[in-house]
């Protein structure tokens, strides 16, 4: 019986395959896990808000109504607070994974030593108006006045920030009036018209509900972009997706997951009309008044990111105001670089042609 004896060069040949079978496998290997790496988390992500009934939040409304999210192949829960400041609290304290806020608290909390970054920017203005009610705002001067009560939404949060501000360019001091923390919707609305305050420093769809009902006089007003120009002299970040620098640098997939999900909402604002908002606004944000809230909706279009980039003088621009509150009027020390990043959206807008 003949026995087959293999040559020296067949020997190589099936050594070499060996070894570019194990380099093939290693390489197999070594793509799956960085597609594990790249892929999205399916468990629940935590986002932050602080009164999704209003219209600063609309585009983080849409997105999760309109299932963007889920496109991007994240499981989200929407954690709603009565104001941005118990929201940022909740990210601060681990309840929540990301949030969505005003843009200068982001400033406020890296003097604080909690480092945050906008991942897209929702609003171009902070969408915020000071209304003094018709029926109990003072009539004479405010500054002899002791017991004035501001309507915000919580305290510290940018409703105050912006009253504040008010207050200080109208030449008096912030501590001489009282701040009242009143969540949104109803509640503000009937504090206001009980007399319970006798001013609101709020957003829409409230502040036109109660325009148009001719119950209150706009004392300031950044619901349009000139009218944030006006009163910032810069342009002003408002609202805007942000998570801490831990999140953005363990969890890479997930924050371009999520910028992709908000580009693509605000995308879809620029052309909706009120039948695409009726079709996903829930019943309790109208606030009883359809008109008023689509008016109000067509007032502050313009001030809505079309595409989540952060301008490039808008971090000073908060920085600026941020130092305005302050009796020494030095800003606090921070790294504006380190307050948000454009990449991530310029990721997205190539995904959705922007």
């Amino acid at each position: 019986m003949s026995r087959f004896v293999p040559s020296r060069r067949l020997l190589g040949l099936q050594a070499g395959s060996l070894l570019l079978g194990a380099s093939a496998a290693r390489w197999l290997t070594e793509a799956q896990a960085q597609t594990r790496v790249q892929r999205p988390s399916t468990k629940t992500l935590r986002i932050a808000a602080g009164g999704m009934g209003s219209l600063y939040y609309l585009p983080l409304t849409a997105a999760e109504r309109l299932g963007y999210f889920r496109e991007e192949g994240l499981n989200v829960e929407l954690l709603d607070f009565a104001g941005g400041a118990l929201a940022m609290d909740a990210l601060r304290n681990g309840d929540a994974d990301v949030a969505c806020g005003a843009f200068e608290q982001l400033l406020e909390q890296q003097a604080l030593g909690f480092e945050c970054r906008s991942l897209a920017l929702m609003g171009r203005t902070p969408q915020m108006a000071v209304a003094t009610s018709l029926r109990f705002w003072p009539r004479k001067a405010l500054s002899s006045y002791r017991d004035i009560r501001i309507g915000v939404s919580s305290p510290g949060s940018s409703s105050q920030f912006f009253a504040k501000l008010w207050l200080i360019q109208e030449g008096l001091s912030p501590d001489a009036v009282e701040f009242v923390g009143l969540g949104g919707g109803v509640n503000a609305l009937n504090a206001m018209r009980q007399g319970r305050v006798h001013a609101l420093s709020h957003v829409d769809p409230l502040i036109t509900l109660l325009e148009q009902n001719n119950e209150v006089r706009i004392m300031a007003d950044t619901r349009t972009l000139k009218g944030s120009q006006d009163f910032f002299g810069g342009p002003m970040p408002g609202a805007c997706l942000y998570a801490p620098r831990s999140f953005t640098e363990r969890r890479g997939s997930e924050t371009q997951a999520l910028a992709n999900a908000m580009v693509h909402a605000l995308k879809w604002m620029q052309t909706a009309g009120p039948s695409d908002l009726a079709r996903i606004i829930p019943m309790q944000y109208w606030l009883d008044d359809r008109g008023a809230y689509l008016s109000a909706f067509e007032k502050v279009r313009e001030t809505l990111s079309p595409d989540g980039v952060m301008p490039g003088d808008g971090p000073a621009t908060a920085l600026g105001a941020l130092a305005r509150l302050r009796t020494s009027q030095v800003a606090p020390k921070v790294n504006l670089s380190l307050s948000y990043s454009n990449e991530w959206v310029r990721r997205a807008k190539q995904k959705f042609q922007l």
